[in-house]
């Protein structure tokens, strides 16, 4: 789920009020609320609704799932950022936000495609590849390595160098390699992005980074769920192990047959979220046999602000939409982030006969 953003003029007193609204609906049990909580405190992660609802959850917990939900890690630092800045940090462009000037050259350099001046630099100022910076606000790219600026995602430029592929292997020459977060990191960023596909890069960066110690299961997910299918095929190329949520996504109906009776519930979740985004229908059904909800949000890591009927909506699918409401699933809910129905989803992206369809059978 993306991170909330601040208003201009950010309250503390109106923040801790969403936090205590926010722990009533929790005692509640509103699946919103339970959502929410899931995706955004640590303690909570991959926890069922039961467990949310039956621990421990103080106001402390709720301030700290407000906090990260607007992308800060705790309550102080957020705190601390309301009531400090009239122009927050967080509102300038990445490159803008680069305090440190040997990591912001090296930043260029890689924009540019200087193999030569970035090989140097790293020679002068080796410290840069193990240094992070710290942005807060994000929805991601909180803590990216130099590595990961070569990804352009988030976007910042809109293209790569053509020479990019060389220019990280300059980074992994220096000591990047040593790194498996950032590697790790860094293949996310590549096969989820549209930018390297784009300028015809994708795979290569993924072959060059899972050679040198990436991990192809850790942006599996990922390079699905950004609809990047063929990052999909490239990683399961270099190795990344076939799951029942990358058949779903795939289509695969009898392979989807063979991996579900040993599947766990979550893989289930995220197969079934998989299915109806890339419009599987014999898949979805079958997902549906085994018990999936059509009402459950969807899980984290993969639209989780939004049910599958919503994004069965966006995408204009009406097969898919006309199939979840025979199978029970709910018109009216709302998603967690811009409080939308289905509905509006579709309303919103053009596709008024799956809208008008929708809110013909939200009518009394």
């Amino acid at each position: 789920m993306p991170t909330k953003t601040l208003p201009a003029r950010p309250s503390l007193t109106h923040l801790k009020h969403q936090a205590k609204d926010l722990k009533g609906a929790r005692q509640a049990g509103t699946r919103e609320s339970l959502q929410r909580i899931r995706e955004f405190h640590p303690r909570f992660e991959n926890a069922s609704d039961f467990e949310i609802q039956s621990g421990t959850f103080t106001l402390s917990d709720a301030y700290l799932t407000i906090a990260r939900e607007y992308g800060y890690a705790s309550w102080l630092r957020l705190s601390r950022h309301v009531q400090s800045v009239t122009v927050a940090v967080a509102d300038l462009p990445i490159h803008d936000q680069i305090s440190d000037r040997e990591f912001r050259l090296a930043v260029d350099m890689i924009d540019r495609g200087d193999v030569v001046g970035l090989k140097h630099h790293l020679q002068d100022h080796p410290r840069l590849i193990k240094q992070r910076m710290n942005f807060e606000g994000m929805n991601y790219f909180r803590n990216p390595s130099l590595l990961e600026f070569c990804a352009e995602n988030p976007i910042r430029h809109g293209t790569l160098p053509p020479n990019i592929t060389e220019v990280v292997k300059v980074i992994l020459d220096a000591g990047g390699s040593e790194d498996q977060a950032s590697l790790n990191s860094a293949l996310v960023l590549v096969a989820s992005g549209c930018v390297p596909r784009i300028c015809g890069v994708q795979r290569q960066l993924i072959n060059l980074l899972c050679e040198r110690g990436a991990l192809p299961d850790s942006a599996l997910n990922a390079s699905i769920g950004h609809e990047e299918l063929d990052a999909t095929k490239a990683l399961i190329q270099k190795g990344a192990q076939i799951t029942l949520p990358a058949v779903a996504a795939l289509g695969l109906s009898q392979e989807t047959r063979r991996f579900l009776p040993t599947a766990s519930p979550s893989d289930r979740h995220l197969a079934f979220a998989w299915s109806v985004l890339y419009g599987h229908i014999e898949i979805a059904r079958l997902l549906l046999a085994a018990g999936e909800d059509p009402n459950r949000f969807n899980p984290v890591g993969a639209h989780a602000h939004s049910t599958p009927l919503h994004q069965a909506a966006v995408k204009g699918n009406l097969a898919m939409v006309q199939f979840l409401v025979q199978h029970g699933a709910d018109p009216t809910v709302q998603d967690i982030l811009f409080k939308g129905t289905p509905a509006g989803w579709a309303e919103h992206a053009g596709h008024m006969e799956v809208a008008n369809f929708l809110s013909s059978v939200c009518e009394p």
